[in-house]
């Protein structure tokens, strides 16, 4: 398990559902990624350990490392992978990976990304597929480090129509 002095990085439990879906619905709006066609909408964010126990899927949270003498550290992010919708079966998706601003900045979004691509190596996935919104720079600016390549239309059935940048990345 990834971890640095500020964070830890472990897989989702259902005590983390609440503040998964807290941080979903507080920084999507952000970037204006909300209503129809947004992962804000998915049933899924208020049980993201449920639906992320499904075969040949994975979500891991980020955890603020507690104050010594404390129990338990803050969840401030996280990101998981799963089939592509619609999909090939051999590409699957980066998923929800979203962060509070007090994670950004302090190497947790490269760490998500590699633990979710690993993730992905080991559930046998070839490719890894995602969608973002134009403005979510930082966030572009790290997929690119991890080797994705932008292309040019949406891969399988996500139902995010409001998503308008997509990138692929083979594993």
């Amino acid at each position: 398990m990834p971890e640095s002095n500020a964070y830890l990085l472990r897989p989702i439990e259902p005590r983390d559902d609440p503040a998964v879906a807290a941080i979903i619905r507080t920084v999507m709006p952000e970037f204006g990624a909300v209503g129809c066609g947004f992962a804000i909408s998915d049933p899924e964010v208020d049980w993201m350990s449920r639906a992320y126990a499904e075969p040949r899927s994975a979500y891991f949270v980020v955890e603020r490392k507690p104050a010594p003498a404390k129990a338990g550290g803050a969840v401030i992010g996280g990101g998981g992978i799963a089939p592509l919708v619609g999909g090939d079966g051999a590409t699957c998706e980066l998923r929800k990976m979203y962060f509070l601003p007090e994670a950004r900045g302090i190497g947790a979004g490269t760490a998500m990304m590699a633990r979710c691509l690993q993730a992905a190596r080991d559930a046998g996935f070839g490719r890894c597929y995602l969608e973002t919104l134009g403005g979510m720079d930082a966030a572009m600016r790290l997929y690119e480090r991890s080797g994705f390549r932008r292309i040019d239309s949406p891969l399988g059935d996500t139902g995010h129509g409001g998503c308008n940048t997509f990138y692929l990345l083979d594993l």
